[in-house]
């Protein structure tokens, strides 16, 4: 029988990382999921989170995603949740092995509560990006075999006073993306409208309602990518972080986005035009 103490590990210093931590004490908890490669292709094993979309705006950044998950060629969930909210001004949302993504996003959530604990005070942005791209390092193993993770970290940067974006490669590789970005199988699609459709000077319903174009143009062209779903009520996410904090917009404020764009659509099929100059 044990003596009824914490390991060693739970009273030394230690480290202000809950993910190193939890790699000393238990590190069978680390969402590695090293037995799910044993019998087949990550296809079959775990859905897909599809298309995610962020753009800045003056004072602030909206994260927006589908609802879609698939799995294979078949439609797995229809209104699953992609975007997490990590901390007071920043917010994570995922593509790719779904399973992987939501453990990742959770871990991070909790990895950024210690460092606050530990240390007292918050993370900086850059420091917050940089840690998450630790995390997707430690899941190279898994992302060669094929269980790809794709995360996309948003948030307001209190120190210069403005929303920020970054975006991730399998191998931990971690860029600042300027003006707007897109991740998933919708990507391009995505990306293509935002050209279009962005400006420097959106105010926050506006860039909400880019963002709602924008997934719409990749549900358009990219089977995995679910649109507005008006007869289910379902309809995407969208996260909205400014010097207030993070807030997401409610399913009728989303709603009436999405029917505006629907409606818009009928008249024109394939979208607002940027202007010619």
């Amino acid at each position: 029988m044990g003596s009824g103490r914490l390991p060693a590990a739970f009273m030394n210093p230690g480290t202000s990382s809950f993910v190193d931590f939890l790699s000393q004490v238990s590190p069978d908890r680390l969402p590695r999921l090293a037995d799910l490669t044993s019998d087949g292709s990550p296809a079959h094993l775990t859905p897909e989170a599809t298309t995610i979309v962020a753009l800045v705006f003056p004072g602030g950044v909206v994260l927006a995603g589908d609802r879609r998950a698939t799995s294979g060629n078949v439609i797995a969930n229809r209104d699953m949740d992609k975007l997490f909210r990590t901390d007071e001004f920043s917010a994570v949302a995922i593509a790719g092995a779904a399973g992987i993504g939501i453990e990742l996003a959770k871990l991070f959530q909790v990895e950024l509560e210690h460092y606050e604990k530990r240390e007292g005070r918050p993370l900086s942005l850059e420091g917050k990006a940089n840690r998450l791209a630790t995390m997707i390092r430690s899941n190279l193993g898994l992302a060669m075999q094929g269980f790809v993770v794709v995360p996309l970290l948003v948030g307001y940067d209190t120190a210069r006073g403005e929303g920020r974006i970054f975006s991730y490669d399998p191998v931990g590789g971690c860029y600042e993306e300027h003006r707007y970005h897109s991740i998933g199988s919708g990507s391009v699609y995505a990306k293509g409208a935002l050209k279009k459709l962005y400006r420097e000077d959106l105010t926050e319903a506006d860039a909400a309602l880019a963002a709602l174009q924008a997934l719409y143009d990749a549900a358009d062209d990219d089977s995995a990518t679910g649109g507005p779903d008006l007869q289910r009520g379902i309809y995407p996410l969208v996260d909205v972080i400014t010097e207030e904090g993070h807030r997401r917009m409610s399913t009728e404020e989303v709603e009436s986005l999405a029917r505006t764009v629907v409606a818009g659509r009928a008249e024109r099929p394939d979208g607002p035009t940027a202007p010619v100059r």
